[in-house]
């Protein structure tokens, strides 16, 4: 499954936030495949951040591929898959889907419009 990386760390003892680059056809918002991107957060149980360098070389390497990149995913170890207020300031990428892993493998898609969060229905195939 293309998210197994954000369910299996969901699901992890002890748990911390993972996250990665989602890819796919940006015009038809399809998920095609998902990138792990180290999480460098400070507090990676709480939150996450995204490794720069990796994340930028796997933006070069979906772009290259002809894919889109269409969004980003993280999981939430010991909550529901909902944004929280952190998640809410630092979405920052108008138009982009934001996924949202929960430790029993529930999911949400949020598009950030700029100003914010806005939940979408998500389908798994």
């Amino acid at each position: 499954m293309i998210l197994s990386h954000a369910r299996e760390g969901a699901a992890r003892d002890p748990p911390a936030e993972v996250c990665g680059v989602l890819a796919g056809d940006g015009d038809a918002r399809t998920v095609t495949a998902a990138h792990p991107v180290s999480n460098v957060a400070d507090e990676p149980r709480v939150a996450y951040e995204l490794d720069p360098e990796e994340t930028v070389s796997i933006l070069e390497t979906v772009e290259a591929a002809g894919d889109d990149a269409v969004g980003f995913y993280h999981s939430h170890p010991d909550s529901d898959p909902v944004p929280s207020a952190t998640d809410r300031e630092q979405a920052s990428w108008p138009g982009y889907v934001y996924l949202i892993c929960s430790p029993d493998g529930r999911l949400t898609a949020h598009e950030w419009t700029g100003d914010e969060l806005r939940e979408l229905a998500v389908a798994v195939e």
